[in-house]
């Protein structure tokens, strides 16, 4: 019986039965031969400035301080101290400079020297996925979800009664100040579809080795903001009160209905990165009670739309309080009370420089001082500018974006 073999490659033709079975394995044993491209997985990162992110690259090095982070300095840097480059992790990043795109690396946070959540993401989501990543990052620092990324389905804005009693008040014209606002609603919100859009409509220029036959998949979506809403009190004028920030859950819910809506991804993944400067709020100090019921009242708010049954299994909220660094805050609020003493003698300049290095000498350790040194670099509103705190909330962001997936 003359034998018969599945369709072969036409230059196995004329090959013996030996070569041919041989080179039929060859075929089928190469994936590339074998299998398509799979389609490209992107991730969008959004928000205000805390995506942007504040932590310097100068702040790396305090990672190295704690055993239990250390080693997460390896994943970010070379051994000579540069940042590494990530060459299966690529970004396109729109921010208040315009866009800037490549290789995932230091230097996409709110300028050149500053890192954001997107580089320990971008880094833990390759890891998990085994294959190239394209991150579309688009975050401005000083914005709102209540005007600034006000979604379209949530409807215009309307000024509560005791706002509007408080601009007659000042002797202002409530109607012409809400038209002002109508007009400025969902500004950066259509800014993000809009570059998401652009940066899917031509890959190959943020990420060189994509081929346009294997298509992409977008994966997942991160938000994650600043302080603007929750310290709006003309918006939430009863956020002291449980259930005072409401509108913001509700917002929020409507925030990621349309950008599933205008990014035609109806079961988009969503994480949402719930406010967490100065760490646990049981675990507030005297000097923060004042605040205290704000802050998780409006945590509460932002973690709420999670809980939603629509949004079952495919949003999650992210506590970015368990990544504070306590030890690190408690130095910063022991060196304020230094600074204020020097505040108080009416010293600057090279005297109060001079004064707070001799008043750091006495009140702290070389360790301590070294904390203080290499951990913070911006305020505590910006997570101290640390990039412990940072590279630890882009990992937790990973984490629990690789469980929606």
């Amino acid at each position: 019986m003359k034998e018969s073999f599945p369709s072969l490659p036409k230059h196995t033709r004329g090959l013996s039965v030996l070569s041919l079975l041989l080179a039929l394995f060859c075929t089928l044993s190469d994936p590339a031969a074998a299998a398509t491209p799979q389609p490209l997985k992107v991730f969008v990162l959004v928000g205000q400035s805390n995506m942007q992110g504040h932590a310097k690259i100068e702040t790396f090095e305090h990672i190295a301080m704690d055993p239990k982070t250390a080693p997460w300095l390896e994943e970010i840097q070379n051994k000579d101290g540069s940042p590494k480059v990530c060459n299966d992790v690529w970004i396109s990043y729109l921010s208040t400079k315009g866009v800037k795109q490549g290789a995932l690396t230091a230097g996409f946070g709110a300028d050149d020297q500053k890192i954001g959540p997107e580089l320990s993401f971008g880094i833990a989501m390759q890891k998990q996925l085994k294959e190239p990543v394209l991150l579309i990052k688009v975050a401005w620092g000083g914005k709102s979800l209540h005007t600034d990324f006000r979604p379209p389905s949530a409807g215009d804005y309307t000024f509560p009664p005791e706002r509007i009693e408080q601009l007659k008040k000042q002797g202002k014209d409530p109607d012409e100040i809400q038209a002002k606002q109508k007009e400025a609603a969902g500004k950066y919100y259509r800014l993000t579809v809009d570059h998401v859009k652009s940066a899917l409509t031509d890959i190959k220029s943020v990420y060189p080795d994509y081929q346009t036959e294997q298509g992409y998949q977008l994966s997942g979506l991160v938000w994650f903001q600043g302080w603007n809403d929750m310290v709006a009190s003309d918006v939430y004028p009863k956020r002291n009160q449980a259930g005072g920030y409401d509108d913001y859950s509700s917002v929020m819910a409507h925030f990621i209905r349309d950008i599933r809506k205008d990014l035609a991804a109806p079961k988009l993944p969503v994480i949402i990165g719930v406010m967490g400067v100065g760490g646990p709020t049981d675990q507030y100090g005297p000097d923060q009670q004042r605040y205290k019921n704000t802050h998780q009242h409006f945590r509460d708010a932002m973690a709420a739309p999670a809980k939603l049954p629509e949004f079952k299994s495919n949003v999650t909220a992210v506590l970015t309080e368990q990544y504070w660094d306590m030890e690190l805050n408690a130095l910063v609020a022991r060196d304020g009370k230094l600074r204020h003493e020097i505040k108080k003698k009416k010293l600057k300049g090279k005297e109060a420089q001079a004064m707070h290095k001799e008043l750091r000498q006495k009140a702290f350790t070389k360790r301590e001082r070294e904390i203080l040194e290499k951990g913070v670099s911006n305020y505590p509103f910006h997570y101290l500018g640390s990039a412990k705190i940072m590279v630890g909330i882009g990992k937790g962001f990973a984490k629990a974006m690789a469980e929606l997936q």
